[in-house]
């Protein structure tokens, strides 16, 4: 094996790693966090208005289904953009 091939090999991977770990996606993941540990600390049931039924539902589920549904808006509006 030639000393360029093996330069190549180590070089290739370090750019790897280093595009995985970029300062926004920690970001994002650090976010991600905050955000679940804030919705399973908030334990108790709500009453919540859904146009016209009123029900009655723990406040972590509520929170966990707005998250999902601005992040699928949030996807969908990205992907038409690009």
């Amino acid at each position: 094996m030639s000393p360029k091939s093996s330069t190549k090999s180590s070089a290739g991977e370090g750019g790897r790693t280093s595009t995985l770990f970029t300062p926004t996606r920690i970001g994002v993941a650090a976010l991600g966090v905050l955000g679940l540990v804030f919705i399973f600390e908030n334990t108790r049931h709500t009453k919540i208005r859904l146009i016209i039924p009123e029900v009655t539902m723990p406040l972590w589920s509520a929170l966990l289904i707005t998250g999902l549904i601005g992040a699928l808006c949030g996807a969908y509006f990205a992907r038409r953009r690009s």
